[in-house]
């Protein structure tokens, strides 16, 4: 999908981080671009940070983990800006996990919304894009922690490579209808992901304390050190754009992780040595 001009973007998590930069990129394309974020008042800072744009750019109170949510969501975006093209499943949230503290509503809130937000968003904008049949193009945030497994037993870690699965089989199918897929994987962004418990719905329970002590919590510290220190969501924005233009798949913002890729599939190589050695 090269021509972004008067195509109409729809981003989940749209009110901060990553979100709002791809909002913003596709803005400035001359796209037209609702934002959707469980946040009302993110969102309405948002909103007037994109005022210059005018009526082109909206927004709407979303929860990704309702899915009835999501579908009306999806329906004030045709509603307002009529066909859809460009998809951008990007909520996320991350909540403690390890092996010493395996909260059950963390894993399901976890879960609900990295990984039941994608597919809602899949299931809520896929047949309006297929019976549209102008193209299109979908992309699925996921995270090195998706491609590479340094944070351990984790909701987080499960959700990601699963957005990565999810997405390597949605391109597969997608690819004779005209509808691009991408995954985005990056690693530390700036953003707010280390504060998602501030959305946290009371359906899940509290956030249960962590112990300072325990091993989840200086990961959970130097996670938070890292996303302080890490690229402008903009960068990621700029390279989901390149992405879309040149039907691109996998997306990744950190040339560093490459040393980490590369062991974790040679590992993975060794292994399928072995059992052809012994075959």
């Amino acid at each position: 999908m090269r021509d972004f001009d008067g195509k109409t973007a729809f981003v989940t998590g749209g009110a901060s981080g990553i979100g709002l930069a791809l909002g913003r990129a596709f803005a400035e394309t001359g796209m037209k671009v609702m934002l959707a974020d469980v946040e009302a008042s993110a969102l309405e800072r948002a909103l007037q940070s994109l005022r210059n744009h005018g009526n082109r750019v909206r927004g709407i109170r979303c929860d990704v983990a309702d899915p009835d949510g999501v579908e009306r969501a999806a329906q004030a975006a045709f509603d307002a800006f009529g066909n859809v093209h460009v998809v951008c499943n990007n909520a996320g949230v991350a909540a403690g996990g390890g092996i010493d503290n395996i909260s059950i509503d963390n894993w399901r809130w976890v879960v609900d919304v990295n990984l039941m937000g994608v597919l809602y968003g899949i299931r809520s904008f896929l047949p309006h894009m297929l019976k549209h049949g102008e193209g299109g193009h979908i992309v699925n945030t996921a995270s090195m922690a998706g491609m590479v497994n340094g944070m351990g037993f984790s909701p987080y870690a499960a959700t990601k490579f699963a957005v990565v699965a999810m997405s390597e089989g949605l391109a597969m199918q997608l690819q004779p209808h005209g509808i691009g897929v991408s995954v985005l994987c990056p690693e530390f962004v700036r953003t707010r992901i280390g504060e998602s418990g501030r959305n946290r719905p009371a359906r899940y329970g509290e956030t249960p304390p962590l112990d300072p002590a325990s091993p989840a919590a200086q990961v959970v510290a130097e996670i938070a050190r890292r996303l302080e220190a890490g690229i402008d969501p903009k960068e990621v924005a700029a390279r989901v754009l390149d992405a879309i233009r040149n039907e691109q798949f996998y997306i990744f913002t950190h040339p560093n992780m490459r040393q980490a890729v590369d062991g974790r599939f040679a590992a993975i190589q060794a292994a399928m040595d072995r059992v052809v050695a012994n075959s």
